[in-house]
């Protein structure tokens, strides 16, 4: 089995496919397998990279609360692009994903060609950070108590994952099913220290509107808790372009593939060809919308 050696864990890895690289980052509840509908279509023109993130076997579950965090879930992309002698690559992630996605920007802005943050922002609000570290730590406890088995049909049931059952039963089954079998302390683990403890979006808003990456965002409309932090990431960000998927929940590239997979392709294709550019400031309204005279128009 192929190991990124990492701070502290090991981190397993698969890549199929030539080309241009892609790496693939997973939500909480999935793991590599999440994106077998991604990699099946990008690996006939890329080089599709995908792996388990510390606390998901086969990568190390590590014991120590220290050993897991966003700068370590971030920093993990990077020692697989080291360990496969990569310099840049593409970066798209959902939900968590998205979240290491954005801070591998951030943290490590001369390794990513573009940026795809899918299902990201669930307790960025302010206003929503105590509730949610809260919730994270319940369930946390959750896992430890009564094993993913028990926990994952509940999780597939929430608000903004009800949907992917609605369209796609047989998917939905089967991601569940993968939920099942995760580490019931390296989720434990991942929910006690990466996601009750992540920095606040808003809190990062200087470092985002600085970044020139370009990123596109991709939320479904149903999905509640990343609806606002969206919206604002495509105010802060010039570099973001924003799709929001119709009558869809949290998990967009499970239930919308085609829609999730051409939008990806059509965003990755503008960046190589050169012909994607940021945000014109001409565009951004401060006021009034409509023309209030000859220098309004200049």
């Amino acid at each position: 089995m192929p190991y990124a050696p990492s701070d502290g864990a090991r981190i397993w890895y698969e890549e199929t496919g030539a080309g241009r690289p892609i790496v693939f980052v997973h939500e909480f509840g999935g793991d590599l397998r999440s994106w077998e509908q991604q990699v099946r279509q990008f690996s006939r023109d890329y080089r599709c990279i995908r792996f388990n993130a510390r606390g998901y076997p086969p990568s190390d579950v590590p014991e120590a609360d220290s050993a897991y965090g966003q700068a370590h879930a971030a920093d993990d992309i990077a020692a697989v692009l080291d360990a496969l002698a990569i310099e840049r690559a593409h970066i798209v992630g959902l939900s968590m994903g998205a979240f290491a996605t954005l801070h591998f920007g951030l943290r490590h802005p001369q390794r990513a060609t573009a940026l795809v943050a899918a299902g990201v922002g669930s307790g960025a609000p302010r206003e929503q950070r105590a509730a949610f570290a809260e919730q994270s730590r319940a369930a946390a406890q959750r896992f430890l108590d009564e094993g993913s088995a028990a926990v994952a049909p509940e999780m597939g049931m929430s608000a903004t994952r009800i949907q992917l059952r609605n369209k796609d039963p047989l998917g939905w089954a089967e991601a569940i099913a993968q939920l099942a079998e995760h580490s019931a302390l390296g989720s434990a683990l991942t929910l006690r220290n990466y996601q009750a403890l992540r920095p606040s979006l808003y809190d990062l808003e200087a470092e985002l509107a600085a970044c020139a990456i370009p990123t596109l965002l991709i939320v479904g409309d149903e999905d509640e808790p990343c609806l606002d932090a969206n919206l604002f990431l495509k105010r802060t960000m010039r570099s973001a372009n924003l799709l929001m998927l119709p009558g869809t929940g949290h998990a967009v590239n499970l239930e919308e593939p085609a829609a999730f997979n051409d939008a990806v392709a059509r965003f990755l294709a503008s960046v190589e060809r050169g012909s994607w550019r940021p945000r014109d400031p001409r565009a951004v309204v401060g006021g009034a919308s409509l023309p209030m005279g000859r220098a309004a128009v200049r």
